[in-house]
């Protein structure tokens, strides 16, 4: 995660054209409201909505049975926003959600109401997908994802039975530091035709514009807050800002404040602990957040917990104080360097399916079909004899790896952390990859690696994942 410190010494910001619209003082962005106390309704076709969770990003309440909630407003707040509840279609523009409005624009400075629109089907059962790091830098990049990423997202909702629901989260670094690339991240999440809720990465941020407190002005000029929830069937949906920046250029840590954190211990207090719920963060929670202690303890209460995190351009999934955390591979992959993350892990996304408090899910590799969860290479090792070497990308320990040489089955095979064969032929060298040199393969835990016996024809692995999918490859 330490990697991104040293693109300051290559990188070139070209984001001025929006860094330097938004470089006035912080109070004239989003004026402070003379009113301390909001007051609104939520309503759905006319009639009331009890119990719908609203807040300023400080302070939580909730509907009474006429629909009305009171917020005295925080001095810092800027926003009013809704966690949108179950049952219920989300607000958004164009598919960019917006659950919330801005303080300084409610018209008579004190009243902010809300509308849904009922969803009309029950949404129990319903999947949802993760992108992750996007993070275009200039338009050959935006033609990658817009010729790439977006149809294969296309085709993956296309494929889904008719009516199902679906929505989706980015988890940060939408962009690379060219804020001016915000709109076209935007037309292509119209072009995928789902709802898509933000976070922010690091990537996102402002930088020369103070400290922490003002690293998220675009940001939130184009997407709102940096923290809130929502909800769908009997799933807690929370997004978190979990990338505290230094004041220095691109340099930052992993932290959730401690205003996100009292935020959330409100915010779940309205959640019943029996829900699914799903904790989206940019930086991954488990090795590189410094205060992760904190947000465990929040989330220990809740039996069954999923943190989706991206950041590291590789895929690893990890269990920690009882929560799953899904650290994704890219949909950039290597900086839009190739077909493949750091670890090999191919571009992609994380598809969820939700039933009940129930989730299954799977990688999707750009291009390629569900199917795809195993490469498979033959290559030599040390000692110069032949060797198989098996990446399962999704890999966690209740995965079964099996392998057959000649269809003579050979047991199970052991993970052994190492590099990925492709990744080591196409990132590896102070030359490669040509577009971007300073990408180098990760080493991963999803490797399976095995001497073959001298005159074998043929290689089969099998991967049967913790749900009993089996997915095989031959070479």
């Amino acid at each position: 995660m330490q990697r991104r410190f040293f693109l300051k010494n290559l990188l070139v910001f070209t984001g001025a054209g929006i860094a330097s619209s938004y470089a006035r003082p912080f109070s004239k962005l989003f004026p402070r409201n003379a009113a301390k106390s909001f007051t609104g309704r939520v309503v759905s076709k006319g009639k009331p909505l009890a119990n719908v969770v609203v807040t300023d990003s400080y302070s939580v309440v909730a509907t009474d049975a006429n629909g009305m909630y009171t917020i005295d407003a925080h001095n810092d707040a800027q926003f009013i926003t809704i966690s949108t509840p179950s049952g219920y279609d989300f607000l958004h523009e164009d598919h960019i959600t917006r659950q919330y409005k801005v303080m300084s624009d409610i018209k008579d400075n004190t009243k902010a109401d809300f509308e849904l629109q009922p969803l009309g089907k029950n949404d129990t059962d319903h999947q949802f997908i993760i992108w992750a790091d996007p993070q275009v830098k200039n338009k050959k990049d935006v033609e990658m994802m817009m010729t790439e990423s977006v149809p294969d997202l296309q085709k993956t909702l296309s494929g889904l039975p008719s009516g199902t629901l679906t929505h989706g989260i980015c988890v940060g670094d939408i962009v690379w530091d060219n804020h001016d690339l915000f709109p076209d991240y935007n037309r292509a999440i119209k072009k995928c035709g789902i709802p898509f809720f933000q976070a922010k990465g690091n990537h996102d941020m402002d930088y020369r514009l103070g400290g922490n407190e003002t690293s998220d002005i675009t940001f939130k000029k184009m997407y709102g807050p940096t923290h809130y929830s929502f909800n769908r069937g009997k799933v807690h949906y929370v997004v978190l800002d979990d990338v505290y920046y230094l004041g220095t250029e691109r340099e930052y840590e992993g932290r959730i404040t401690q205003q996100q954190l009292d935020w959330l211990q409100k915010d779940l207090s309205f959640v019943p602990k029996d829900n699914l719920l799903i904790v989206c963060t940019h930086i991954p929670v488990h090795t590189a957040v410094k205060n992760n202690a904190e947000l465990y303890a929040l989330l220990k209460p809740f039996s069954k917990c999923h943190i989706m995190s991206g950041h590291t351009h590789y895929n690893r999934n990890v269990i920690k104080e009882g929560v799953y955390e899904h650290n994704h591979g890219t949909v950039c992959g290597a900086w839009w360097t190739g077909p493949i993350c750091e670890d090999g892990t191919p571009d992609g996304y994380g598809v969820y399916d939700v039933k009940g408090t129930d989730l299954t899910w799977h990688y999707k590799s750009t291009g390629q079909d569900k199917s795809h969860q195993v490469s498979l290479f033959i290559q030599k090792n040390e000692a110069g004899e032949n060797e198989m070497v098996a990446n399962v990308f999704n890999w966690d320990p209740e995965w079964k790896v099996e392998w057959w040489v000649d269809d003579v089955a050979k047991g199970e095979i052991k993970n052994k952390p190492g590099f990925d064969p492709l990744a080591v032929a196409t990132l590896k060298g102070p030359a490669l990859p040509v577009a971007r040199a300073f990408a180098e393969p990760k080493m991963t835990d999803h490797l399976f690696s095995q001497t073959l016996p001298a005159g074998y024809k043929k290689i089969k692995v099998r991967a049967t994942d913790r749900f009993g999918n089996k997915y095989e490859a031959v070479a």
